[in-house]
């Protein structure tokens, strides 16, 4: 039989952490700022047209 022992992502070949990490940040960026947008939005909205 194949041996199907865990990967150790820490030591294999080809992870970019630094790069993972980026898009992560970005990632949380994103949707932060873009919670906030539409909570702005949405207050406008019921200010504006109510």
């Amino acid at each position: 039989m194949a041996d199907h022992s865990e990967v150790a992502y820490t030591t294999a070949d080809g992870n970019d952490y630094v790069a993972h990490e980026a898009t992560y940040e970005g990632f949380i960026k994103l949707v932060k700022y873009g919670t906030a947008a539409v909570i702005f939005i949405v207050i406008m909205m019921a200010i504006f047209l109510t």
